[in-house]
């Protein structure tokens, strides 16, 4: 019961495919504290830089609209042409600015997440529409966590809103009494340096927001023992399957490579160990080809069709343990062994001739020339 429950707990980190799947939703980290300072950043930098325009412009807009001629002044009906022609210029001194910060809201969550387009968040779903699942969202952990973020941000943005107002109260109390052409720019100056403290503020903000959404995120997606073995199962394969199939292609190999003893030329035995059946062609093959080889039960099995379809068996040790160990089915053997394959296959052919012609008995061959290296018993003699 104690294993079945840690199999339900979500301890195990997502998976790749199940941070795909969550992103093809559209379920990214997102941080609001990073796309509102991004867009205060780029609305005060837009401000400084296009700052001295915005009023220069604005000074035109506003003695055009204090100035009226005589037509204006007894033909009411142009009133409303005039007016709508200082709104659009207006308009247009914000323009630049308003399309900056439309901008930087559109792209600073790209800051996080790359880019991403899903049409899944846009789709209907009645259920956030319930009462009842809104009232226990508003209370559930993360309902309490954002609140507590909320309360967070409000003391240290109204922390530092304050501490500059009282830094700053004598600079303040002064412009009541100053010139305006130095009470504007003075006032200017308190407004940049408490945006910069805020500012200072704000990315202190971001800096905790934002691991805290990519941790809150990678916790929701976290994923149980069982996800993880029915998902390994999904993209891989059922391992019993998997295990099935192999045999199954193990099994077909074996029935192919029993089909071509009876055309083999020779069976090579140790003689109880291993077995490997020889063919060459003179026309169609440089060199002699294994067409089927195995130990044991199956080196056995190997024989009983060799002798069943008469194909010679000879007993040569070293050269058996060396095809079986450096050859594979279908490959042609290695050239240090042609010597001694060509001895056997020269016993071979003169075997076949007595057995049809009649005349002297072949000598079976004697000690073949089978390289100490390719020889696994010589090479396990020597390890010892």
């Amino acid at each position: 019961m104690a294993e079945q429950d840690s199999d339900l707990e979500k301890t195990e980190s997502p998976s790749q495919r199940r941070l795909d799947k969550a992103r093809e939703d559209g379920q990214v980290a997102r941080s609001r504290e990073l796309s509102t300072f991004a867009v205060m950043m780029a609305g005060g930098a837009g401000l400084w830089v296009m700052g001295a325009g915005f009023v220069q412009q604005l000074i035109l807009v506003l003695r055009q609209g204090l100035t009226l001629d005589t037509g204006l002044a007894f033909h009411a009906e142009q009133l409303l042409p005039h007016l709508r022609d200082l709104s659009v210029a207006t308009l247009m001194v914000f323009l630049p600015f308003l399309v900056l910060l439309l901008a930087v809201a559109m792209f600073s969550p790209l800051l996080m997440n790359g880019w991403l387009f899903s049409m899944k968040p846009l789709q209907p779903d009645f259920s956030k529409l319930d009462p009842i699942a809104g009232f226990v969202r508003m209370f559930s952990s993360h309902g309490l966590m954002e609140l507590a973020k909320a309360i967070g941000k409000s003391i240290i943005v109204g922390g530092i809103g304050s501490w500059v107002v009282w830094h700053n109260r004598a600079d303040v109390l002064l412009l009541v009494g100053e010139p305006l052409a130095r009470a504007i720019p003075h006032l200017g100056s308190l407004l940049w340096g408490s945006f910069t403290a805020i500012m200072m503020g704000m990315l202190l903000i971001v800096a905790i927001d934002v691991p805290f959404q990519l941790w809150e995120h990678n916790k929701k997606l976290k994923m149980t023992k069982q996800e993880v073995r029915q998902e390994s199962k999904e993209t891989e394969g059922d391992p019993q399957v998997k295990s099935r199939i192999r045999a199954m292609q193990r099994e077909i190999a074996r029935r192919r490579m029993m089909s071509e003893i009876p055309s083999a030329d020779v069976v090579v035995t140790n003689p109880t160990h291993f077995s490997v059946a020889l063919k060459y062609s003179e026309n169609k093959m440089g060199a002699p080809v294994v067409v089927a080889k195995g130990s044991h039960l199956l080196a056995a099995r190997i024989k009983e069709i060799a002798k069943e379809n008469n194909v010679p068996i000879l007993e040569a040790p070293p050269l058996a343990r060396a095809l079986h160990k450096h050859c594979d089915l279908g490959q042609a053997i290695p050239e240090a062994l042609y010597t001694a394959v060509a001895e056997v296959l020269a016993y071979v052919y003169q075997l076949r001739r007595y057995e049809t012609q009649g005349g002297a008995m072949p000598n079976l061959p004697g000690e073949l020339p089978v390289p100490k290296e390719l020889d696994p018993a010589t090479q396990s003699e020597i390890r010892h």
